[in-house]
């Protein structure tokens, strides 16, 4: 889509006249007295942490934020495939693909040899490296991301809306529990500083703090950002522009002798680009003098870095400067020994740093991807209250290597050029392989957990060489049985908060005793132990707690629907109809037709013996177990799931 031709308008790009794209503004509401979930923060890790818990109608939430209103402009752009991986969760990766600017290509600029107050194109490389994600890379203005949470929220059977001008004074937790232990307090505003002096008090079973690096209920569970700065200031600018710099629509880093550092990012619509600008070295515990900067400051900033090139900017949407910083908190909870957690911090309010790499957003709403399932188990009874120890354990790990990652990165992109009046700076060279090296962290994808309750050891990890356990379930191309159609497996992970079992089948004919998948599908009906029969309500839907599917080797027409086992047949809803997608089968259509990608062979998935993928409700891959490992099965959801 191409849009902003005659200037920036936030809101949906699809209405063509900008007065159409206005939002009626929020409705003033009172607070809920109590509350399963109360969110403080309407970012991204908010707003993703609402819509999960809004698909689950018996949980109550409430989010609030100081701010008047929604996001319209600025803050995070980019966006990983990891994340775009669940957009897709939710539906709306289709839209934001289709609005958004696909990064393919990275550029990489250096001095000029001949002339080292210019610079000279270094070299260029692919962005993301084949089959990393069957997603891409994207760049679209964080305040779309928020529309679209924002209309799951409404849209989801616990329909939620943000409750805007609130500022969070108290946040008491009982020591003692009981239903309701967190206790907490907000004033109400007639803007972003004009206090009303109008109390509301609501008692919670958990809040979840959203609120950003400076973070008020961080702050009240005693919790702080530990870490160090830089001393190193940026500016950043979403512009309208016309220019001689040939890659203004790459990715590009650019690296000058004297006059800084400087990364481009070329925002949607097919004009604006987003700059990020290398300002003055601050000295120790100096902060950027913002009322010295103005977008004219870094439009100079730009055009010196950028020599012999220029820019004429026609208008800047957005601006702001910032100061490097990694820092991070000692735990991600209110957890105390002989105390669950009440209380649970995400995104930046327990990790920042710099936005070079574009990890806030992503890493923001990936911790609140890994809270939401777990808390919506723990309240609607599927699991017990244990299960929530896993979420600082899995994401204060990432987070510290985040922090590393983007301390090397930083240090490296800010660095001088090496050259032999600077022999200690970094070679441009060795940034590009950088940047290739660690393509996996900047896409999302490198995260493992660790062994937990919520993943297995991997003791059979052999059987599945591609889906890593504790890593996300790489998706790979199928045919879906009922109705011929080619799509990418993992696109089935939908955030209902089912895990899923997927059963790769063996060497056998389809549903006989050789493929094992049938006397899977036996064990799973009729077996005093089975998961289905111990963990799914009476009156839910078989899938609604463990969605069993299941891959065959052969194609998709030597199988015929009689010859389908139940299981991968389930009747639903109240009239008790089949569900016929739940089969898939390799995809053997030529590749001249889009085909020839065998998920067997991609994934390294045994085609002698198949095998059994547990999925989490996340996403990421809980186990590998044989196709008879019915105990292994058994044992698995035993740990996590509690007996109806």
């Amino acid at each position: 889509m191409q849009f902003h031709i005659d200037g920036f308008y936030p809101g949906d790009p699809r209405f063509s006249d900008p007065q159409d794209r206005v939002v009626a503004p929020p409705l003033k509401r009172p607070l809920p007295e109590k509350v399963d979930v109360m969110i403080v923060g309407c970012g991204p890790a908010g707003l993703n942490l609402a819509a999960q818990l809004s698909r689950f109608g018996g949980i109550k939430v409430a989010i609030v934020d100081q701010k008047d209103d929604r996001l319209l402009v600025g803050q995070a752009d980019g966006i990983a495939c990891r994340t775009v991986e669940m957009f897709q969760a939710y539906g709306f990766a289709d839209q934001i693909i289709q609005e958004a600017y696909q990064v393919n290509e990275a550029a990489f600029w250096k001095p000029d040899a001949d002339k080292p107050s210019h610079i000279a194109r270094s070299g260029k490389v692919p962005d993301v490296a084949d089959d990393l994600s069957e997603m891409p890379h994207l760049i679209i203005n964080q305040a779309r991301v928020h529309d679209m949470f924002l209309d799951v929220m409404r849209q989801g059977p616990g329909k939620v809306e943000p409750h805007y001008q609130r500022k969070m004074l108290s946040l008491d937790v009982d020591p003692n529990g009981g239903e309701y232990p967190v206790t907490v307090q907000f004033e109400r505003l007639v803007n972003y500083s004009q206090y009303t002096q109008e109390i509301e008090t609501v008692k919670a079973k958990y809040v979840v703090g959203c609120d950003g690096a400076r973070s008020s209920v961080r702050k009240a569970i005693g919790q702080e950002l530990v870490g160090d700065a830089l001393n190193q200031a940026w500016g950043v600018m979403d512009v309208l522009l016309n220019t001689d710099f040939p890659d203004i629509r790459l990715k590009s880093l650019i690296h000058s002798n004297n006059e800084g550092n400087m990364l481009i990012i070329p925002r949607e619509g097919g004009y604006m680009v987003r700059m990020y600008i290398e300002l003055d070295k601050l000295k120790e515990n100096e902060r950027v003098a913002r009322d010295q900067m103005t977008p004219e400051v870094l439009v100079a900033g730009a055009n010196r870095i950028l020599q012999p090139y220029s820019i004429d900017a026609k208008q800047v949407a957005w601006w702001s400067v910032y100061e490097i910083g990694q820092r991070i908190t000692t735990a991600f909870d209110d957890s105390a020994e002989g105390r669950p957690a009440r209380v649970f911090l995400a995104g930046d309010a327990c990790h920042t740093h710099s936005p070079k790499a574009g990890q806030g957003l992503n890493t923001s709403v990936m911790d609140t991807w890994n809270l939401g399932w777990k808390l919506a188990h723990v309240l609607t009874g599927r699991a017990a209250p244990e299960i929530l120890k896993t979420y600082s354990a899995e994401r204060r790990e990432y987070g510290q290597a985040l922090i590393d990652f983007d301390r090397e990165f930083s240090a490296m992109f800010s660095a001088k050029p090496k050259s032999a009046e600077n022999p200690d700076g970094v070679d441009p060279a060795e940034f590009q392989r950088y940047f290739q090296l660690f393509g996996q962290y900047t896409a999302g994808v490198s995260i493992q957990y660790r062994p937990s309750v919520v993943v297995g050891e991997g003791a059979h990890q052999d059987l599945a060489k591609g889906l890593t356990v504790g890593k996300r379930f790489h998706s790979a191309p199928v045919v879906r049985h009922g109705d011929a159609k080619p799509m990418q497996l993992g696109h089935c992970i939908t955030a209902d908060g089912a895990y899923r079992i997927f059963a790769f089948a063996g060497a056998g004919a389809p549903m006989s005793g050789e493929c094992g998948v049938k006397a899977l599908c036996e064990y799973l009906q009729n077996d005093a132990s089975s998961p289905l029969k111990k963990y799914t309500p009476a009156d839910a839907d078989p899938d609604s707690v463990i969605d069993v599917r299941a891959v065959f080797q052969q194609h998709h027409q030597s199988i015929e629907t009689s010859a389908i086992h139940p299981v991968l047949a389930p009747q639903k809803g109240k009239f008790g109809l089949r569900d016929y997608e739940k089969v898939f089968c390799v995809d053997n259509r030529p590749a001249s037709s889009g085909g020839g990608k065998n998920i067997y062979d991609m994934r390294g998935i045994d085609t002698e013996q198949g095998c059994i993928v547990i999925v989490r409700p996340d996403q990421y891959v809980a186990d590998v177990l044989p196709l008879d490992d019915y105990a292994g099965l058994s044992r698995f959801f035993r740990e996590v799931l509690v007996e109806v």
